[in-house]
């Protein structure tokens, strides 16, 4: 047999992503799966069923390649309702294939050999192979729990003249921050000194809790013209499944972006697409109800925690909570969740997954968009063998 010659250096050194690995051991050993960030339920039906009438009645062949001109509107004018962002639906709004195609196509359609970009960690673990593969060079800010703080003199060691652009997530997964409007004015002012951009992964945008609100970088002074912002309604929606996301930016901005995108993707289901606009202009109450059903089963999943004698850490947004088990093992994070989902039958994810430099090794993430059923039942493991 010809032996195969290596892969792009990148991906071959990378495994199985840490969400993969530990949802199948989830299900090889029937463990709650409390890691892979997926809702089991409050599903909207009425956006399942214009995807269903859409894919029944059609068109169902190429749409256009920037996305429905009338998913593209609603995007615009959900930016205006909830923000003040306004755009031009027309050359100002890209509909993806999920968000993280959308954070592919601005990496790659923005980013030249050399290119230093600035990423926070704990972060997302396709940023760093995605900033990699376009040749750039990632420059880390490490935020540190329990705050998580942004602190100016990290901002300082990170940022220099090579460097061309920023991704920002917010609401921050894993760490579940909500950057505060200060923190966001302080990256601001390094933005302009350094006349980068910023990829703005907003995907949690609408999961923020305790009477706090997401603030976008866009509204910011001096960065309307410098951000792209990247939304999904995977998570506005709970249908991770239907993996539809879109990017806001100027045209000039969004051009070389779309560039991209056509050869990545180039379009995504029509009827998918239908459906998230019918999403995007439901009333206010959709919105305000969908982070206050979060809100009430983050609280009932972090008081089991704190029961039977984890640490909780403060989470302001996003799908996730982190807890510290240092008081209940020895053992560093990947041990001790792999014992959880083999041996109590709950999984999480080790939060150095999230790392490039040294993380905590104390703390995994927890899930809570769950059924209160399957919270509970996953307390009651972990009361039973750690309680």
């Amino acid at each position: 047999m010809t032996p195969v010659r290596p892969g792009n250096p990148v991906f071959a050194s990378l495994g199985t992503t840490v969400f993969e690995t530990m949802s199948r051991l989830a299900d090889r050993h029937g463990a709650v799966n409390l890691g892979q960030g997926f809702p089991d339920d409050g599903f909207p039906e009425d956006l399942l069923a214009v995807a269903a009438d859409a894919t029944l009645h059609g068109p169902n062949q190429y749409p256009s390649m920037l996305g429905l001109p009338d998913l593209r509107r609603a995007v615009a004018e959900h930016d205006q309702r909830f923000y003040g962002i306004e755009v031009d639906p027309d050359t100002e709004v890209l509909v993806t294939s999920g968000a993280t195609e959308a954070l592919a196509a601005c990496l790659l359609g923005l980013l030249s050999p050399g290119d230093v970009v600035v990423l926070f960690e704990p972060m997302y673990d396709c940023y760093v192979p995605m900033v990699r593969a376009a040749g750039a060079v990632p420059r880390f800010v490490t935020l540190r729990p329990p705050t998580w703080e942004l602190r100016r003199e990290d901002l300082a060691a990170a940022f220099g003249p090579r460097t061309r652009a920023v991704v920002l997530n917010d609401p921050l997964n894993p760490a579940a921050k909500v950057f505060s409007p200060e923190e966001l004015d302080l990256l601001a002012e390094f933005v302009l000194a350094s006349d980068a951009h910023v990829v703005c992964d907003e995907v949690y945008e609408h999961l923020v809790y305790d009477g706090r609100r997401h603030v976008p970088l866009w509204t910011r002074d001096g960065m309307a013209d410098r951000c792209l912002k990247v939304g999904s309604a995977g998570k506005t929606f709970s249908l991770t499944g239907w993996k539809v996301g879109y990017v806001t930016a100027t045209a000039e901005l969004l051009r070389p972006v779309v560039r991209a995108h056509q050869f990545l993707t180039f379009t995504t289901p029509p009827n998918l697409q239908a459906a998230v606009a019918v999403g995007l202009r439901k009333d206010d109450t959709y919105f305000v109800d969908l982070a206050a059903s979060l809100q009430v089963r983050r609280d009932r999943l972090a008081a089991g925690l704190r029961d039977v004698g984890f640490e909780v850490l403060d989470a302001a947004g996003t799908y996730f909570l982190d807890a510290d088990f240092g008081a209940l093992s020895n053992d560093d994070d990947r041990t001790f969740a792999e014992w959880l989902v083999a041996e109590v039958g709950v999984a999480t994810i080790p939060l150095s997954a999230f790392y490039e430099s040294e993380p905590p090794r104390s703390v995994v993430r927890f899930c809570f968009c769950k059924r209160d059923a399957t919270i509970d039942t996953a307390i009651e493991r972990l009361s039973a063998r750690l309680g």
